[in-house]
């Protein structure tokens, strides 16, 4: 069945679109990509396959340079999107920039209501650091969007990834406070997945009942099982899912064409 056909009353549709790195000048470019140009690219992607989307969400790494100047790039990207866009920060980001842009466009809350979901947004960036960590205002946050929500299933969304995904490079780069954040979750049956950005690659896993599922970049895309640092030649992509009203959850990743922004090869960081 096709996206196209798939339109129904019995469900809601998000798309995730993470880890866009953009800069606000035009001659910057993320390991010799065009990451704005990227971005635009995956967006087009998104207008040509979905038939219907209520919500686009933002993972963090919204910005490589954390200038005023990107963010509202995004934002004028995300418009050309039929449907309203949540953002949460990451670590390149300027949190403090962005909830003040986002507060004045929409797009920064604590969580959004949508159907018989509720998608909380939790804020893993810590200023200085690669790694995130979850403070006890967002672990605060989580726990009264499970208390208030009522008889709605909850997607919980951040930034950095709160399990190892076979990288031994992005392992110290994670969420700091994982248990912290699963001992909220495990017995929480409304509770149906976790989603992330930060890992430039796809992954999809189940912990104890709960989806656990991590999205490719719109720029550029990190080699999975990699010991260090490494760069792939996938496409970029965006990640779609269908949440239905009894909490069952139907996913997918989507790329451009392969071959399409293809990083530096000889890349050894960012």
């Amino acid at each position: 069945m096709s996206l196209a056909e798939s339109a129904g009353t019995d469900h809601v549709c998000v798309v995730q679109l993470t880890d866009s790195h953009l800069f606000g000048g035009d001659s910057a470019d993320l390991l010799g990509l065009d990451t704005l140009d990227s971005l635009n690219s995956v967006i087009d992607l998104v207008l040509g396959e979905i038939a219907r989307m209520d919500l686009v969400l933002a993972t963090g790494d919204i910005t490589q340079d954390g200038s005023e100047d990107a963010y509202r790039r995004f934002i004028a990207a995300s418009l050309r999107l039929p449907a309203p866009c949540h953002w949460i920060p990451g670590n390149h980001d300027d949190a403090a920039l962005m909830q003040r842009l986002g507060a004045a466009a929409g797009m920064s809350r604590d969580w959004a209501d949508i159907g018989n979901w509720r998608l909380v947004l939790l804020d893993s960036s810590v200023s200085g650091s690669v790694a995130g960590h979850l403070d006890e205002r967002q672990l605060q946050r989580l726990d009264d969007a499970v208390a208030t929500a009522g008889e709605r299933h909850l997607l919980v969304c951040l930034h950095h990834h709160p399990v190892d995904i076979g990288c031994d490079w992005m392992q110290p780069i994670g969420l700091q406070n994982a248990e912290a954040l699963f001992q909220r979750l495990y017995g929480q049956t409304a509770v149906k997945a976790l989603l992330w950005g930060h890992v430039h690659q796809e992954f999809d896993d189940l912990r104890q009942g709960l989806r656990l599922l991590a999205t490719p970049s719109t720029c550029v895309q990190f080699a999975a099982h990699s010991d260090d640092f490494a760069t792939d030649t996938l496409a970029p992509g965006y990640r779609w899912l269908r949440l239905y009203d009894d909490g069952r959850i139907e996913t997918e990743v989507s790329r451009l064409p392969p071959g399409s922004y293809l990083p530096d090869p000889g890349a050894t960081g960012y």
